[in-house]
């Protein structure tokens, strides 16, 4: 199969805008339910006109996929966890080509990631447990039962992911087997969540109970990077945390983040004077 496809992949390797190809080949046990392609071919390269670039092959009576991927784009993926299947590749992958040892050195980082990237990968999945569990209560107490679910859902998803970074992992496709592994705790309530014979009010009372517990547990590491960003200037306006080329993956929940610290006492609020009467500025500062 290899020797098929070779051609394919030394045009690319031929090119000096290319870092390294990996070759995913479909085998007995194969992971990815979602992937139809006998094998796939990776392709990463310095600069793309498109992020991603895909081509279909068929040979003999089998198929395979080239993508080609933006170097900046792929860290996005991996950073983010928005493209689960492109981790999965690296992981998995067999060099076929490698250039200075690229590839290499990025399999390595992403089974050992800086103590900066842990916490600002904690730091996305956190603000994205705090904003979905913030609506889901929201709805519940409007008796908006089936939106609530899907919110409390999502938090716990995003719960499951911050846990098995903690651990020093990457979230898998199978995350949940993960998690029955790394956190029991989160594991059963999912699995209270899909399977309780409560109806659904009495059931979510006690999810948006038990999450808030285990919330709390994590939050000193979800908050971790956030903190740190906070640290480095007496207050911030919003508008300066927002656009902080640091905060900027997750600032979409930012504002319902802060609200939480506040509540919590991790932040505070300051307020400066402005031009009107009766009116202030808000800014923000780490709580000491």
């Amino acid at each position: 199969m290899e020797d098929i496809l070779r051609p394919i992949y030394q045009e690319r390797a031929s090119s000096k805008n290319t870092l390294g190809i990996l070759s995913i080949e479909k085998r007995e046990g194969w992971n990815y339910q979602e992937e139809t392609f006998d094998n796939i071919l990776l392709v990463i390269a310095k600069e793309v006109e498109k992020n991603l670039l895909v081509k279909h092959y068929a040979y003999q009576d089998k198929k395979a996929a080239l993508y080609i991927v933006d170097e900046e784009q792929l860290k996005e993926w991996l950073l983010l966890g928005t493209n689960r299947k492109i981790l999965n590749w690296l992981s998995d992958g067999k060099i076929v080509f490698d250039r200075n040892d690229y590839v290499h050195r990025l399999k390595n980082e992403l089974r050992e990631p800086s103590a900066n990237e842990r916490n600002l990968k904690m730091a996305i999945e956190f603000s994205k447990i705090i904003k979905s569990y913030t609506d889901g209560k929201a709805f519940f107490h409007n008796g908006h039962y089936m939106d609530a679910y899907h919110h409390i859902s999502r938090s716990l998803y995003h719960l499951a992911c911050l846990a098995i970074i903690e651990k020093g992992f990457q979230p898998e496709q199978t995350m949940w087997d993960q998690v029955k592994q790394l956190n029991p705790e989160i594991y059963k309530l999912y699995e209270e969540l899909l399977t309780s014979n409560e109806n659904i009010e009495k059931r979510l009372e006690l999810l948006f109970l038990a999450s808030e517990f285990l919330i709390h547990s994590h939050t000193e590491s979800g908050v971790s990077h956030f903190l740190n960003v906070l640290r480095k200037k007496d207050y911030w306006s919003i508008d300066d945390l927002i656009n902080h080329p640091e905060v900027k993956y997750y600032a979409i929940d930012l504002e319902t983040l802060l609200e939480y610290l506040i509540h919590q006492n991790y932040v505070r609020i300051v307020q400066a004077e402005t031009k009107g009467i009766h009116i202030y500025h808000r800014f923000y500062k780490i709580f000491s």
